[in-house]
């Protein structure tokens, strides 16, 4: 498994987030997905799928940048900062975003396996000083 791989199918499921592609990011998501999103919950393939479907989830910009890459055997591990702005469901999605995501080689298809985001908090460096 090459890094390059890692970053051209990186790209290609925040492509099909940004396009809401179901179908695409059925492919990409292992069946046993357990993802933890900011606020904490756990989701799982179906509810992220689902959430896309029903267009509770809608990005309209996407960039990702100071992305690492760990390749271990048939895994590889993604910690990234994704800059996004949209809505999950009424909850703006405006800011940037620690990613750690999980892919697994499966029957010769990456796919993602785990993950988890937090909201990184905006830097003001004119506060606090006196």
């Amino acid at each position: 498994m090459e890094k390059n791989t890692i970053i051209e199918v990186e790209k290609t499921l925040l492509n099909a987030m940004k396009d809401c592609d179901v179908n695409k990011l059925d492919e990409l998501l292992h069946e046993e997905l357990l993802f933890t999103i900011p606020n904490g919950e756990t989701i799982t393939k179906a509810m992220d799928l689902e959430t896309y479907r029903l267009g509770n989830m809608t990005i309209d910009e996407i960039t990702s940048s100071d992305q690492k890459i760990n390749v271990i055997q048939d895994n590889a591990i993604v910690s990234v900062i994704i800059e996004m702005k949209g809505k999950f469901f009424d909850y703006p999605l405006d800011g940037k975003y620690k990613i750690i995501r999980i892919w697994k080689l499966v029957d010769n298809k990456l796919k993602v396996i785990a993950g988890s985001s937090i909201k990184l908090e905006e830097n003001n460096d004119s506060s606090d000083k006196t």
